[in-house]
């Protein structure tokens, strides 16, 4: 099963690309599923109402809504039903169903819910997902490893050890223990954002990024794909939308396409290697089926049936330009004999010097890139190394490691 998930900074128009994208994979007798948070630009594309269950637009291809609202009332719920002992030792009201009204952020879990049921499902070969606009997007899909982390920071599984006497306190006291429904709980969220974990960091999982070539969205890009580099994401192509034609006789659209043509330029540099794909405006919002597949034939943005875009080998998933997932987690270069060194190369392409941050903390390496952070386990090589330095050098981050003597094995 394959997995496109489509992002790009606001207004770039990547719903509508993610639609036809859908169409047009649908039309070349796959099974596809269209996933969206949106409702009035992909209904209006589409040429059909979306629910939270999948409808069918026409053969081939089903789409849905996800509604944040009804999942957040449903886990709220489920989650108020586990808990009711602790919370009648507490002296709280339950919450009534017409009394629950969604927090914000809640669509970011409904969606990767709706994500994770649709792989699960097995029903489609291919599933396009709209994601919200690259800066939460990229929040979005590193939302399952963060979350994990602190569950296991917050209740380490060797605290755990003692879950079996639970059942016994609980009988003597009368009452279920409030820990053991934390642990229960804890549990539960585990299991759910390993599998939500797992369907991201998925071989044949990709982002495709949707940007409208111009001065104003070329930062957002980079600084979008550093994000996704950072956490491991595969960009398999750039969607460079709403092109207008070139060599009008008009002076103001001349000067509009000129300025677009030199921001693509730009784009075809920035994304070296990563196929860039040029979507003309149609001179409207496309309406139906059959436009929005004709703007992807136009653009040749077809989805193969054998593999992502950019695919060179058979390895898996790539950025576009040959990276699989083991190069974006990082490689350790040896150079002890040269330079008394380990250098451990962090693909960041996008990235800039000075939104980079790098703090060492026991085990783990913080990298900070932009408005994003993560939080890295070091390789155990490095582990007995202190950091000596590094460097931003051709789209990666190289990061110098120096043998500590106090831990390093005396005759390597």
């Amino acid at each position: 099963m394959r997995t496109v998930l489509v992002t790009g900074p606001g207004g770039a128009g990547r719903t509508t690309v993610a639609a036809a994208t859908a169409v047009a994979a649908a039309r070349r007798q796959q099974r596809v599923l269209f996933l969206t948070l949106e409702g009035g630009v992909p209904e209006a594309a589409l040429g059909t109402p979306l629910t939270g269950e999948p409808t069918r637009p026409e053969p081939g291809l089903w789409a849905a809504r996800v509604d944040t609202a009804d999942h957040f009332r449903r886990e709220f719920l489920a989650f108020q039903e586990r808990a009711a002992a602790a919370l009648d030792l507490l002296g709280a009201t339950p919450l009534d169903e017409d009394e629950l009204t969604e927090l914000p952020g809640a669509e970011i879990f409904a969606l990767l819910h709706a994500l994770r049921a649709a792989h699960e499902a097995g029903a489609w070969d291919l599933i396009v997902v709209d994601l919200p606009p690259a800066e939460r997007a990229v929040r979005l899909l590193a939302l399952p490893e963060q979350a994990r982390r602190g569950l296991r920071r917050l209740l380490p599984a060797e605290r755990q050890a003692a879950r079996a006497l639970r059942p016994v306190l609980a009988q003597l006291a009368g009452v279920p223990m409030p820990a053991q429904k934390v642990y229960e709980t804890a549990a539960r969220w585990e299991h759910e954002l390993a599998a939500v974990q797992a369907v991201v960091e998925d071989p044949g999982t990709t982002v495709r990024l949707v940007v409208e070539p111009g001065p104003a969205g070329a930062a957002d890009l980079r600084t979008a794909r550093a994000g996704l580099a950072l956490f491991g994401h595969r960009l398999d192509a750039v969607v460079a939308n709403r092109l207008l034609p070139a060599g009008s006789a008009d002076p103001f659209l001349a000067g509009l396409s000129g300025q677009q043509q030199a921001a693509l330029k730009t784009l075809r540099e920035d994304f070296a290697g990563v196929p860039v794909h040029e979507v003309p405006h149609l001179g409207r919002d496309p309406r139906g089926t059959d436009e929005l597949a004709e703007l992807v034939e136009l653009a040749e943005l077809v989805e193969p049936a054998d593999g992502p875009m950019g695919e060179t080998d058979g390895t898996g998933a790539t950025d576009g330009s040959g990276t699989d997932r083991a190069d974006l987690a990082g490689t350790v270069e040896d150079r002890l004999a040269e330079d008394g060194l380990l250098v451990w190369r962090l693909p960041l392409p996008g990235a800039a010097r000075d939104t980079l941050g790098l703090v060492r903390r026991g085990d783990e390496l913080i990298v900070t890139v932009g408005p994003f952070r993560r939080i890295r386990t070091l390789p155990s090589v490095l582990r007995r190394c202190t950091v000596s330095g590094a460097g931003l050098r051709d789209g990666a981050l190289h990061v110098r490691f120096a043998p500590d003597p106090e831990l390093w094995p005396r005759d390597r």
